[in-house]
């Protein structure tokens, strides 16, 4: 599968991934942490078939039967899963799960965790709609674009 279009070849794509980007960075400098920043936005970017961050993907993939997630980091896997699949359920975000995430995280906490399951799902969304083609990310790629 060939990419359709290059965001980052683009002015007006650049503009909007450096704005994308520094938004982005509030949710990372935010008391969420990191590890359950990354479970989320992995198992949301698995949803969506994100093939750019298929390579980090494995684990996260059976967090229900795996022992090595915490219930902070399942009750956020569970909000991310539930935030990202809208369309497959009439309720949204059940009451159950949004009663685990306030047991495990403060208000700035989940404030940057919905924040993070907003944003992943718009970055795979970009990505699956141009077709960016898995492996294309070189570490550092977006240091530039942060600034």
């Amino acid at each position: 599968m060939e990419p359709r279009f290059d965001m980052f070849g683009n002015e007006i794509g650049a503009k909007f991934s450096k704005r994308f980007a520094s938004a982005s960075l509030v949710i990372a400098q935010s008391p969420l942490p990191k590890s359950t920043q990354e479970l989320v936005a992995l198992r949301a970017s698995q949803i969506n078939g994100c093939g750019w961050c298929a390579v980090r993907l494995n684990l996260v993939a059976a967090w229900r039967e795996a022992a090595v997630f915490t219930e902070a980091e399942q009750a956020a896997l569970a909000l991310a899963e539930e935030g990202t699949r809208l369309a497959d359920a009439q309720h949204g975000v059940s009451d159950e799960t949004w009663a685990h995430v306030r047991k495990h995280f403060d208000d700035d906490q989940i404030a940057a965790l919905v924040s993070l399951i907003a944003m992943i799902n718009a970055a795979n969304r970009l990505g699956v709609i141009v077709r960016q083609k898995g492996g294309s990310y070189e570490p550092g790629m977006f240091a530039s674009m942060t600034s």
